[in-house]
């Protein structure tokens, strides 16, 4: 096991080395350990490891596995929390950690401005006996008034999807804190290169490593991060026990993507900065949305937590759905799919898919008005998705 401590090494160091460990092979490159099951030296041995399994112990896949641990010490390390647990997508990683938290009666506060799934996991927890209390993420007021003395946490995008709304993490967590709960933040449009989610309070944040941690489009993954007693003690036995534990083959195509991601995002970063400015004041769209832009509502709050626009951007075409369907349809180089954080560049109406299964007024309260898309930047040259995106824009 690599002895690569996460102290003092920069993220794209960690990213690489941290948390490996080697079978007596000395393999380089990480194993993938495609067992379901391991066998011990006793049945004594079998006893003691159901009893209490070591760091380098493991009993079944779905309780934990070689390569997955890897996954989970190296996100750890690069998000700054004591413990992860991987799981099998980005929805199972929200679900188990917020029904893992729960117990009927209990109380939580979220942000209006949600994944479609995650709405829906919040109303799944409703129908278990739970509060939910829904507020403007960007209005510190709301939080302050729904967040009450026995209320178990509180829940949201750190950038919301698709508006790109941008959550002050250290007024949210220390509100929340003040009254006894916990921060549960989904980080995926941060992503864990931008992320400072665990240092401004985040108590446990969740990733669908789908997106920019694979950034090749290939696997669903998730992970949650927090304290080694939430990981181990709360989440892990839920999901070990329901079924939500990421495959071996999966957490070895993360591990692969965590050893590129800060160049690939950051590389991505740069492309949607300069998209964003290039389709800003173009006479067929009403606006662009980008937190990197002065414009933004929240652009000083984003370059304090992150530092960068990150990769990305939302814009409203003129003329409503059938506009923005025909500017899609004359893309070239720009995919419609409604995946985001590829390698490649996609396209993606919200209105109709992400987020069809809100109701028109609350879609428009949110925003996601019928002529709204949403970009993921991809690696390609960003000159070449400027031009695809004017030519499809001017024709």
């Amino acid at each position: 096991m690599s002895d690569t401590s996460a102290k003092g090494l920069h993220p794209r160091t960690r990213a690489v080395h941290h948390g490996t460990r080697r079978s007596q092979y000395g393999e380089m490159a990480e194993a993938i350990f495609l067992t379901q099951g391991f066998v011990y030296d006793s049945a004594e041995q079998a006893e003691a490891r159901f009893q209490k399994s070591g760091p380098d112990e493991f009993i079944y896949a779905r309780y934990g596995n070689p390569t997955s641990r890897m996954f989970e010490d190296r996100i750890a390390a690069l998000e700054g929390t004591e413990d992860a647990f991987a799981t099998a997508s980005g929805m199972a990683a929200v679900n188990g950690a917020l029904f893992s938290l729960c117990s009927p009666g209990d109380h939580i506060v979220a942000a209006r401005a949600l994944f479609g799934s995650c709405l829906y996991v919040l109303e799944l927890l409703t129908k278990f006996g739970v509060e939910v209390s829904y507020v403007d993420g960007t209005d510190l007021d709301q939080w302050q008034a729904a967040i009450r003395p026995g209320t178990k946490a509180v829940f949201f995008e750190t950038m919301s999807n698709p508006t790109l709304e941008v959550i002050d993490m250290k007024a949210v967590a220390d509100l929340a804190h003040a009254a006894g709960a916990l921060v549960v933040a989904d980080n995926v449009f941060t992503t864990p290169v931008f992320s400072r989610a665990a240092e401004l309070g985040a108590d446990i944040v969740v990733y669908s490593a789908t997106k920019h941690i694979d950034g090749g489009g290939r696997a669903l993954a998730g992970v949650i991060c927090g304290t080694r007693d939430f990981i181990r003690g709360t989440a892990e036995p839920y999901l070990k026990h329901t079924g939500g534990a990421i495959s071996p083959f999966h957490a070895w195509i993360m591990l692969n993507g965590l050893v590129t991601m800060d160049l690939r995002v950051r590389a991505q970063a740069d492309s949607a900065a300069a998209i964003a400015s290039a389709l800003q004041g173009h006479p067929g769209l009403e606006k662009v949305i980008y937190p990197g832009l002065p414009d933004h509502p929240q652009h000083a709050l984003t370059m304090a937590q992150m530092g960068s626009g990150g990769t990305m951007i939302a814009f409203e075409v003129a003329g409503g759905k059938d506009a923005a369907f025909r500017m899609q349809d004359r893309l070239e180089i720009i995919n419609i799919s409604n995946n985001l954080g590829d390698a490649k560049t996609i396209i993606t109406h919200p209105a109709t898919t992400t987020h069809q299964r809100l109701s028109e007024e609350n879609r428009a309260h949110l925003g996601i008005t019928p002529g709204l898309l949403r970009l993921s930047v991809g690696l390609e040259d960003a000159q070449d998705l400027i031009n695809d995106l004017r030519q499809a824009l001017d024709s």
